[in-house]
């Protein structure tokens, strides 16, 4: 099992700035990747930025330039740090590891996803 503990949300003006922080515990030793979501009002979650265990980092087109993802392997941390934040980044933010495990079938593995409480971000214009 993996816990996720998220911080950092809150309330900012539009072209501000916030980071989130993610702490991992459990078993980490596994996890693939680590990664933040967002749900906004009536939308579906979607994927935000994501970091593999060695370190490569993949983001959704409307954040690149302006999201940096980062992680702390001492402090077994992910950060988001959100710059010149629009109205439309307002959502609930979900931080998110996942790991392969075993399948119900024995012999086959899947992918076993972890999620953090969520943190609310709104961004005023």
């Amino acid at each position: 099992q993996v816990q996720l503990v998220e911080s950092g949300g809150g309330l900012v003006q539009a072209g501000g700035s916030l980071r989130l922080s993610c702490a991992a515990s459990g078993s980490i030793f596994s996890i693939n990747a680590m990664g933040w979501y967002r749900q906004a009002p009536g939308k579906q979650r979607e994927l935000v930025a994501a970091i593999t265990s060695g370190g490569s980092t993949n983001y959704a087109d409307s954040v690149k330039g302006r999201f940096t993802i980062s992680r702390d392997n001492a402090k077994n941390t992910v950060y988001l740090q959100m710059n010149s934040l629009k109205p439309e980044d307002t959502a609930v933010y979900y931080c998110n590891a996942w790991r392969t495990c075993s399948g119900a079938v024995a012999g086959t593995i899947t992918r076993c996803d972890y999620w953090g409480q969520g943190t609310q971000v709104t961004v005023s214009s």
